[in-house]
């Protein structure tokens, strides 16, 4: 297993490049798109505020989401496009893959809201400079995983990649539960490594072609608790569809 060792947003690039991922602070990220945690509070409230998931596959109820779709271009420019499914194919989801699954849109005004527009602009930028790719088509989702019923899964699939090229985790909050470990793996090979992202705003970021990734389930300490994460999916060539 490799360290765990918070790295700055000008570090990230080359740990993407050598071993397929890193992990930032919140201190450090907040401070990349100079903003603060209490600056961003707006945009975690609409966390409470997410419909349920419609199609889990495994009958649960645990998972919470809303979903947009953008194009973000290599000097950060953000727009988004008419809402559409969300589709993965079953090489990179055997349980959910092969079907279009249709989410709530993220609120109007949090897709206009400039903190939202600056996180996606510069993350997009900091990607393209790695890959050299002139836009990116990037999902957003917004997740709460709730253990009301007993137990939540992050990753109902397990191990996976998302057919992307990087994929980023932001912490928005833990509330009230233990697990949620965090497991990335080389995609061939037998290094990885284990933590759990206990600060908000602190960022995973993947090189998706690089590693597999999976969260492990929570439970309630006490009472019902959750996490909640946005998850925003990079790909260069499209959006991935059937």
């Amino acid at each position: 297993m490799h360290s765990l060792i918070p790295l700055t947003l000008e570090q990230v690039p080359q740990a993407l490049r050598d071993v397929g991922w890193s992990v930032s602070s919140s201190a450090d990220f907040t401070g990349w798109l100079q903003t603060s945690t209490q600056e961003l509070e707006p945009l975690a409230a609409t966390w409470n505020d997410l419909p349920p998931d419609a199609h889990l596959r495994d009958g649960g109820r645990y998972r919470f989401r809303r979903h947009g779709c953008f194009v973000v271009e290599a000097d950060g420019q953000v727009s988004q496009v008419p809402h559409r499914a969300h589709w993965q194919s079953v090489d990179y989801n055997a349980l959910h893959g092969g079907i279009e699954r249709w989410f709530e849109p993220i609120l109007p005004w949090v897709c206009k809201d400039p903190l939202w527009q600056r996180l996606l602009g510069q993350l997009g930028q900091l990607l393209a400079d790695l890959k050299g790719t002139p836009r990116w088509y990037v999902e957003a989702h917004q997740f709460r995983v709730d253990t009301a019923g007993g137990i939540g899964r992050p990753t109902p699939e397990g191990a996976h990649r998302d057919g992307v090229d990087f994929v980023a985790v932001i912490l928005l909050g833990r509330q009230g539960i233990k697990g949620g470990e965090t497991r990335v793996f080389e995609a061939e090979g037998p290094r990885g490594v284990r933590f759990t992202l206990e600060d908000p705003w602190s960022i995973l970021l993947l090189n998706d072609a690089r590693v597999i990734h999976e969260s492990t389930p929570i439970q309630p300490m006490q009472d019902h608790g959750w996490r909640d994460t946005l998850v925003l999916t990079f790909r260069a060539d499209g959006f991935q569809g059937p």
